[in-house]
């Protein structure tokens, strides 16, 4: 991305499927909060995880996959958190493309989730590993 304006090897760089989402998302949604991003983002995954009738964790993967989010897989539990990767090609389209891709919104909504099945307080951050394509979450049960 180049200023204020987008490349169109930017727009070509993003997966046909998630485009217009990921221009709203990426471009559209941080001009308009601006440094509250990353916490509004954040929150607006925990709100959008409450409109939806989520019981168990293969509830969450499935809305991961219809939302065109990723795959999303527990790979690591323990007492006080779990870890959580998220892949797929729309992840590696967003981490390749030039537009900076963030992931709070399914962080936020992971740590929602994860608070309403097991009743525990929680907070999620991610990390995202470029080298390997994937996005790395963990949720910390606060109680």
């Amino acid at each position: 991305m180049n200023g204020n304006t987008i490349s169109l090897t930017a727009l070509h760089g993003l997966s046909d499927a998630t485009a217009g989402q990921d221009v709203l998302r990426y471009i559209g949604l941080p001009t308009l909060l601006g440094e509250e991003k990353d916490t509004i983002l954040y929150f607006f995954g925990r709100n959008l995880a409450r409109q939806f009738e989520i019981d168990e964790v293969e509830d969450m993967y499935y809305i991961f996959q219809k939302l065109k989010w990723g795959n999303l897989e527990v790979v690591k539990e323990k007492r006080n958190r779990v870890t959580l990767y998220l892949m797929a090609d729309e992840v590696v389209q967003r981490i390749e493309s030039s537009i900076d891709a963030e992931f709070r919104i399914e962080a936020g909504f992971i740590a929602e989730v994860f608070q309403k099945i097991f009743q525990r307080g929680t907070e999620c951050i991610e990390e995202l590993n470029k080298k390997l394509y994937r996005v790395e979450f963990t949720v910390h049960f606060t109680d």
